[in-house]
């Protein structure tokens, strides 16, 4: 059945085999520090948003579960692997992965959690050298790169017959 409500925010994997939709301005969003975060990411940290489930659904496709803890399961992409969501086992909320949303810059952290477990380089990111792609990337590079990524907005099928759409 189709959900009549209008997104707030959507998203989905890198593949495109599995999207959602927000239907309320998501709450705390948070970078986590604390090892689970870090293996279920394969990152020094997860960025993550909280919405109830009621506000929440999957439009196309579904996450497989891999339960990290007796307490916590990770949904993911079963296509490409794309880490997802994460929700306590009594599924009262589920997080949401910020860099999965379509514009994952509208939804800044807020706070940082678990920091006495972070990587102990994480602070001193800001003062590396920072490249735009323009300066590691050469124009022929990307008028020859053929994307194989979901675009960021929604689509009524993927992959489209065209490519991207």
């Amino acid at each position: 059945m189709m959900d009549a409500r209008k997104p707030v925010h959507t998203g989905g994997c890198q593949c495109g085999a599995v999207r959602y939709a927000v239907y309320a301005a998501p709450a705390n969003p948070l970078i986590c520090h604390c090892r689970t975060c870090q293996k279920a990411f394969g990152s020094p940290f997860a960025a993550l948003v909280t919405t109830s489930h009621d506000q929440f659904a999957w439009t196309r496709g579904a996450p497989a579960w891999f339960a990290s803890s007796s307490a916590v399961e990770r949904g993911f992409c079963p296509q490409c692997g794309t880490p997802l969501s994460r929700q306590q086992l009594d599924r009262t909320q589920i997080q949401i992965s910020i860099g999965s949303f379509d514009d994952p810059g509208k939804l800044s952290p807020v706070k940082q959690i678990c920091v006495d477990k972070g990587v102990p380089w994480f602070t001193t990111l800001a003062a590396l050298d920072a490249l735009q792609t323009s300066e590691i990337l050469s124009p022929e590079f990307h008028d020859n790169l053929k994307n194989y990524q979901h675009p960021d907005h929604d689509t009524l099928a993927w992959p489209s017959a065209g490519g991207q759409s």
